[in-house]
């Protein structure tokens, strides 16, 4: 996940302020999403076997108790392992999409940065698949990374790119994916249509952080929201149904009401409290 300049990390997650240096005061879109929580526990159980399994010290620890704890230890730790790793790569595939972006629009960029840093991780698939998707999308770039804001419903977010393809406005957000064992780069969760419809419901974009100045938002209507799947063999390009962004907004209306009050309940420290017998 990368760090808009706005964005901050707190214990209620990731939460935007209207200005550099002031509180942060509504939550990120992904935060509120969160609060739509998966049960991950026989993924993570199943990525601690698969660790220990594989791992080649198991043979000679198995008359070793002190040795054994350990690997199960580090097996144990599998699954948060690998969610850092993939975090990690995401953020640098995100940032080499930035910069190409950036160097499109003939803005300041950092595009030879981004892209050894991919080739010291062995990750140049990404780029290259990234440049094909976007030659044969003809895309044409009007803003990377643009912070919006709703102040009616109370939360803000980033868009990977507001672009035109084919003549048409789009929301497009990026999802770094492995591959299938066919080949093919893996879908994105469809909880990102809920993330495109909210972002497609901003109404302020920032236009300096640092000043914490902002503009209307112009591409709340007539946009088309697309999802990117960025594989190292390959890229793959979904549109969010029309049809079905008014569930997926209520959806996400519901999420964010469910968020305000766990955060109320977290700030008020409220919890139950231990009364005694009453007085005879």
């Amino acid at each position: 996940m990368t760090s808009p300049k706005l964005a901050i990390q707190t214990e209620s997650g990731r939460m935007y302020s209207r200005q550099i240096g002031t509180a942060a005061i509504v939550p990120s879109i992904t935060t509120v999403i969160g609060m739509d929580k998966l049960d991950l526990s026989g993924w993570a159980g199943y990525m601690a076997a698969k660790a220990l399994s594989e791992d080649q010290r198991l043979a000679q620890s198995l008359g070793d108790q002190r040795q054994l704890r350990s690997l199960v230890r580090d097996a144990a730790n599998a699954a948060e392992a690998y969610r850092d790793s993939a975090a990690a790569r995401g953020d640098r595939v995100h940032n080499y999409a930035e910069q190409r972006a950036l160097q499109a629009l003939d803005a300041e960029h950092y595009l030879p940065d981004a892209l050894a840093e991919l080739e010291a991780n062995n990750e140049l698939g990404f780029a290259r698949h990234f440049d094909k998707w976007w030659q044969d999308y003809a895309v044409e770039p009007i803003a990377a990374e643009a912070t919006v804001w709703n102040e009616s419903v109370g939360y803000a977010g980033t868009i990977d790119l507001v672009a035109k393809i084919g003549g048409r406005t789009c929301l497009i957000d990026y999802k770094t994916k492995t591959t299938d064992r066919d080949g093919f780069v893996k879908r994105p969760d469809d909880k990102v249509i809920m993330q495109l419809a909210a972002a497609c419901k901003a109404e302020e974009q920032v236009v300096d952080a640092e000043q914490g100045t902002w503009k209307a938002w112009e591409y709340g209507t007539d946009t088309m929201l697309l999802a990117v799947a960025l594989g190292e063999s390959g890229t793959r390009t979904f549109l969010a149904p029309p049809a079905a962004l008014p569930d997926y907004w209520s959806k996400f209306y519901a999420l964010r009401r469910n968020w305000e009050a766990s955060f109320k309940i977290a700030q008020s420290r409220a919890s139950l409290a231990e009364i005694t017998p009453p007085t005879q």
